[in-house]
C-alpha cells in the first residue's frame, strides 16, 4: 500500500497571512511617491492574448456599451458621460479592456472609433477619488489595455492625441505606486497593479529609472501571492486565470525586448499553469470553489496554450488546499483547504470538504459556484455551505461570511472557519482514498466533520462516507440540529427516483448512474447552479438528512452501470 499523508492546519492560509503581514510595505518603505515622466515614445507594446469578439465590436460601433449585464446606449452622448447603471459597468468602461474588440473592424474604422473613445475620456475633468473609475484595479487595467492597444492608438495620431495619451499613461503609473506604497490597494488588486507597472516600465523609454522600483515591488507581490503549490492565496481558480493573461504578456515583452525576466515572473506562470489544469474537469471548465463562476473556456485556452511543459495534472495541492482523484475517464476534485487570508477571502466560499465529480466531459457532481453580473444579489447564498456538495449541520455554513451590509472593512470577508483540516491518501491496486476532516462545527456543535471518498482504479464507482464525531474541547449544542449530506447536480444530469429508493441519474450522453446511501432514504430537491454560461439555471440536489451527534456515519455510493447493469455494491 502506497500511503500519502499531509496534515493541514490551514497552512496555506497561515503562511500567507504571515507573509503578507511581514512583506506588504517592503519595497515602498523608502518611497512613498515616485517621479514618473510622460514618455516620448513607447519601445515597444505588449500582445493581449485575450480573444476579440466581432460582435462587442458591433455593439460598441453602434454605440451600445454592454458590460456586467447592463447596457447603455450612447449614440448622442460620450459612454463617458452616461449615467452608469451600476459600478460594475463603469469599471468595465473605465478600464478599455473592450477596445481590443474594435481590432475586429476595418483597421481605419478601428482606429477612428478607438482614438475617438480614448480622446472622449482623456478630455474628462478630474475625476473624483471615489469614482470606480479610479479605483487602483481599474487604473491597473486601463493602463495595461492603453500599452496593448497604443499601435492602434498612436497610429496617424494627432500631436495633441499623443501628448495627452502619453501624458495619461505617467498619471496612471503615479497613481499605481501611490496605491501599492499607500495601502490604497488591497488583496489580488495589488499584484494586478504591479504587473501593470512592470509593463509601463518595460515599454516607455522612461522606464528604466524605475525598473528596479517596479521589479522589487513585483517580486514581492508575487512572493506572497502565489502559493508553492501554484495556487492563489485566495484560493479562487479564476484570480489565477485573470493573473496568467496579465503575466504571460509580461514576460513576452521582457524578452523581446531582450531584458532579464524577474525569476519570480517565471517561478509564478511555472507553478501556477499545472494548477489550473489541476482544477480542470474533462470538459475544459474549472471546478467550482471558492468564487469560481461560468469558465471562459476562450481564455482558459488562450492561458493554457502558453504552458512550455505539459505533464499529468498535480492530484494534491496541500499549499492552495485542493485534492485530485483520477481514474479512467472519472474525476473527482476535492476542496481540502481552510479560508484564505482576511484579506484575500472577499470571494471565498464555505465550501470544506465540497467535491465535484465528473465522468469524461459530462459533469455529475458540482457545487453551484459564483453568480455572475446579473445575479450578483445571489452572491451571500452561493457562498454557504448549503450551495456546496458536503455535509452542513444546522443549515449553518462551516465558516462565518460578514453579509455585504457590513461596515465596508469587514464586508463579505471571511472571519471565522475551519481551522483545523487533515488529509490523508491512500492508494491500493483497485482504489484511491482520501480520508479528510474539518473542525468548522467544533466551536459551534462541539463536532467535526470527516469525510471519506474512495474512487476505483477503472472509475466505476466512488463511495463515501461521511461522518461527525466528537471535538476535543468543543462546546456541546443544547438541542438537536439536523444535518443534511448534499449533491448538487449539473443542469445537464437527468435525475429519477426508483422504488428500492437508489435514484438514477442519466448523464447527457446517455449513460446511467445509480445513487444509493444506508441506512438514509435520499431525497432530491430543487437547487441552482449558478456558473451556467448563460446564467442561472434550475438543477436538482440529492439529500441525504440526518441528526447531529457524535458518531452519526452516512455510507453512500455512486456506481456506473456496466452493460446494462448497475455494478455490484460493496460494503462502504
Amino acid at each position: 500500500m502506497l500511503r500519502d499523508r499531509v496534515r493541514l492546519a490551514s497552512v496555506s492560509a497561515a503562511r500567507a497571512a504571515g507573509a503578507f503581514a511581514r512583506g506588504a510595505a517592503a519595497p515602498y518603505h523608502l518611497m512613498k511617491s515616485m517621479a514618473i515622466a510622460p514618455p516620448e515614445r513607447l519601445r515597444i507594446a505588449p500582445p493581449d492574448i485575450r480573444t476579440t469578439d466581432s460582435t462587442v465590436a458591433d455593439q460598441i460601433y453602434a454605440g451600445y456599451f454592454s458590460f456586467e449585464g447592463k447596457t447603455v446606449q450612447a449614440r448622442s452622448v460620450s459612454p463617458f458621460l452616461a449615467t452608469a447603471p451600476s459600478e460594475g459597468w463603469r469599471r468595465s468602461l473605465a478600464g478599455f479592456s473592450w477596445l481590443r474588440h474594435l481590432q475586429a473592424f476595418d483597421k481605419k474604422v478601428a482606429l477612428d472609433q478607438a482614438q475617438t473613445l480614448v480622446a472622449e475620456f482623456l478630455a474628462l475633468p478630474k475625476l473624483p477619488p471615489d469614482d470606480p473609475a479610479m479605483e487602483p484595479a481599474v487604473v491597473a487595467r486601463r493602463l495595461l489595455s492603453f500599452l496593448s492597444q497604443s499601435p492602434t492608438l498612436l497610429d496617424g495620431a494627432e500631436p495633441d492625441f499623443y501628448d495627452a495619451f502619453m501624458l495619461a499613461l505617467a498619471r496612471n503609473a503615479r497613481l499605481l505606486w501611490r496605491a501599492l506604497a499607500g495601502g490604497g490597494a488591497l488583496g489580488a488588486d495589488r499584484l494586478v497593479c504591479a504587473i501593470a507597472l512592470a509593463e509601463f516600465a518595460v515599454c516607455a523609454d522612461t522606464g528604466r529609472k524605475i525598473a528596479p522600483h517596479v521589479s522589487r515591488a513585483l517580486t514581492a507581490e508575487l512572493d506572497r501571492q502565489i502559493l508553492i503549490d501554484g495556487g492563489h492565496v485566495s484560493r479562487n481558480p479564476q484570480v489565477a486565470v485573470d493573473l496568467l493573461l496579465d503575466l504571460l504578456p509580461l514576460r513576452q515583452v521582457i524578452a523581446a525586448r531582450g531584458l532579464q525576466t524577474p525569476p519570480a515572473v517565471l517561478r509564478a506562470i511555472d507553478r501556477m499553469m499545472p494548477m489550473l489544469r489541476m482544477l480542470q474537469h474533462g470538459d475544459g471548465s474549472l471546478a467550482l470553489f471558492n468564487g469560481m463562476g461560468a469558465t471562459a473556456l476562450d481564455r482558459l485556452a488562450s492561458v493554457l496554450a502558453h504552458e512550455d511543459t505539459r505533464g499529468a495534472p498535480p492530484v494534491n495541492a496541500p499549499y492552495a488546499g485542493y485534492q485530485r482523484m483520477e481514474a479512467g475517464d472519472a474525476l473527482v476534485i476535492v476542496d481540502a483547504g481552510g479560508p484564505p487570508p482576511f484579506e484575500f477571502s472577499l470571494s471565498a466560499h464555505a465550501g470544506c470538504l465540497s467535491f465535484e465529480f465528473s465522468i469524461g466531459i459530462e459533469r455529475v457532481v458540482v457545487n453551484c459556484g459564483a453568480p455572475s453580473a446579473p445575479h450578483l444579489d445571489a452572491r451571500e447564498l452561493a457562498r454557504a455551505t448549503a450551495a456546496h456538495s458536503t455535509l452542513i449541520v444546522g443549515d449553518r455554513s462551516s465558516a462565518r461570511i460578514a453579509p455585504q451590509s457590513a461596515p465596508r472593512r469587514r464586508a463579505g470577508r471571511v472571519l471565522a472557519g475551519p481551522h483545523h483540516i487533515e488529509v490523508e491518501r491512500r492508494r491500493l491496486e483497485d482504489e484511491t482514498t482520501l480520508m479528510l476532516s474539518h473542525d468548522g462545527y467544533a466551536r459551534e456543535f462541539g463536532l467535526v466533520h470527516t469525510r471519506e471518498l474512495t474512487l476505483a482504479a477503472d472509475g466505476s464507482a466512488l463511495l463515501g462516507v461521511d461522518r461527525l464525531v466528537a471535538a476535543e474541547g468543543g462546546a456541546k449544542h443544547a438541542e438537536a440540529s439536523d444535518v443534511a449530506v448534499r449533491f448538487h447536480l449539473h443542469p445537464r444530469v437527468g435525475v429519477a427516483s426508483r422504488a428500492d429508493g437508489a435514484i438514477e441519474l442519466t448523464l447527457a450522453n446517455g449513460e446511467i448512474l445509480v445513487f444509493e446511501a444506508q441506512g438514509v432514504v435520499p431525497d432530491v430537491e430543487d437547487s441552482i447552479f449558478f456558473a451556467a454560461p448563460g446564467g442561472a439555471r434550475k438543477c436538482a440536489q440529492i439529500v441525504l438528512h440526518g441528526t447531529a451527534a457524535a458518531g452519526l456515519e452516512i455510507a453512500w455510493s455512486l456506481r456506473r452501470r456496466a452493460g446494462g447493469q448497475v455494478l455490484p455494491a460493496r460494503q462502504v
